[in-house]
């Protein structure tokens, strides 16, 4: 008697869907969500559309994961910079610096994954990162309440106002320095509206 071994229909993945997505991640990033195309990534990925929707559903499904791969590995450790035992003014300075830093780490990808997402033309993709950017705002906004709950939603806005800010201006090719510059301005003028 001979044993019916069943075999996977159809072609197996050539690619693997972990290393696609950090490949997405970085193509969104350098180009802009807008600017890669579904083609673009099939091209990059070596892989042709079927398998491409059969892998990630849409290019905004792609981007979901792109996301989710970023907070996991490049996005800035809000929760390490936000420590309690530490002055708020100076938390969110750190915090806005640190920003910079990553802002303009890769010139070839500049800026935040997120805060370019939100303003793409695709709203599947910008409701996918507005869960992050929210995620993001939340995050400042009670830490800044537990210890200046008059101030928090001023300071917040002040915050992602200027993450917003120098994430653009390193889409635009400022470099780190002056980026900092920047940084270090509006850390201060936190610092300063805190103290007061």
């Amino acid at each position: 008697m001979t044993k019916n071994i069943s075999r996977p229909r159809g072609r197996p993945r050539r690619f693997d869907p972990e290393e696609a997505v950090a490949t997405a991640q970085q193509m969104f990033r350098a180009r802009g969500y807008d600017a890669v195309s579904v083609a673009d990534v099939t091209e990059a990925l070596g892989i042709n559309p079927p398998s491409f929707y059969a892998a990630f559903g849409n290019k905004a499904g792609l981007y979901a994961r792109a996301l989710e791969r970023y907070s996991a590995t490049a996005a800035i450790p809000f929760d390490e910079i936000l420590s309690p035992g530490r002055p708020v003014g100076e938390s969110l300075a750190a915090l806005i610096e640190e920003a910079a830093r990553r802002y303009a780490a890769d010139p070839a990808a500049a800026g935040c994954l997120v805060l370019e997402g939100i303003r793409c033309n695709d709203a599947e993709a910008r409701e996918a990162a507005r869960v992050f950017y929210t995620a993001a705002e939340d995050t400042v906004r009670r830490y800044v309440a537990a210890r200046h709950p008059d101030k928090a939603e001023r300071v917040t806005d002040f915050v992602s106002t200027v993450m917003a800010g120098l994430s653009a201006r390193a889409r635009d090719g400022h470099d780190l320095e002056r980026l900092l510059a920047v940084a270090r301005l509006a850390g201060r003028a936190v610092m300063q509206d805190l103290a007061g």
